[in-house]
């Protein structure tokens, strides 16, 4: 029903503080590095992503900051879920500061309950001692028709690696559109196949969109993956601007839609 919980910690810029520990500027994201997620209600098989900064650690001279986390996942009677037991981790803070950038991601299984749900993150200070604890609420939706797993990702085929990418880009790049559908009927007449068409659309900052037809692609074959069905556009990126894409899916066997809107900002280095 769930699978491994996700920890990670970045490195960021921000001006030195003193005090207790504490977690800040908590948001459910898009993914690692994705925008903001105004609403907290999932579709099974998506992720949980919260972002989150940790102030108050203690800071070596050489920029060294040592933890740990645990995650714990309840249901709506306080009953765990799932627990991972505390993983030591660290950071280096090259850049000054006392700010450590990080994220826990929950992927949520495609048999998972609908139901709300709570996450909870202890971070504790390996050097002091200090603990502190942030708790998100969201909601597992029934299954149905809609996309999960939506972002960007860099586009590096010649390394073979393809990780994610912040909704804020330079000319130049190229991003992977990155989603999966899930809640789709399958076309008895065709054997159980799925038939589904995708398209996007980029959207400038009138609303006007940047082409006169919408990129546009269709999965019709089920894949390794018997309940979900990723798909990517790619996206070159060739000027600054604010964009919209827009995404919108269709069922065809079923009848039934889905739309998706990400913000990018592509902004020209000086």
């Amino acid at each position: 029903m769930w699978a491994t919980f996700v920890l990670a910690a970045t490195l960021q810029l921000t001006p030195a503080q003193s005090g207790t520990l504490q977690i800040k500027n908590d948001r459910v994201t898009f993914g690692e590095l994705g925008q903001e997620r105004k609403d907290s209600k999932f579709l099974p098989g998506d992720v949980f992503c919260v972002a989150f900064d940790i102030e108050g650690l203690k800071i070596g001279d050489d920029g060294q900051v040592r933890y740990n986390m645990v995650l714990d996942l309840l249901d709506k009677d306080g009953k765990s879920q799932y627990k991972q037991e505390p993983r030591d981790l660290e950071a280096f803070n090259a850049l000054g500061g006392d700010r450590v950038p990080a994220t826990a991601v929950a992927t949520i299984g495609t048999d998972t309950p609908a139901g709300e749900y709570t996450l909870k993150v202890t971070v504790k200070d390996r050097s002091t001692g200090k603990a502190e604890t942030l708790t998100r609420k969201f909601e597992v939706l029934p299954m149905n028709f809609g996309f999960v797993r939506t972002g960007f990702l860099h586009m590096f085929p010649n390394l073979g690696a393809f990780p994610s990418a912040p909704p804020i880009a330079v000319p130049g790049e190229t991003y992977l559109v990155n989603f999966t559908v899930v809640g789709f009927e399958l076309d008895k007449k065709r054997k159980d196949q799925p038939n589904i068409e995708a398209t996007l659309r980029v959207l400038d900052e009138t609303g006007k969109p940047t082409l006169p037809k919408p990129y546009s692609g269709t999965a019709t074959e089920l894949g390794q993956f018997k309940q979900v069905i990723p798909l990517q556009f790619v996206l070159a990126l060739n000027r600054p601007g604010k964009f919209k894409i827009e995404l919108k899916a269709t069922d065809k066997v079923s009848g039934k839609t889905a739309e998706q809107l990400l913000d990018l900002t592509v902004m020209e280095p000086k």
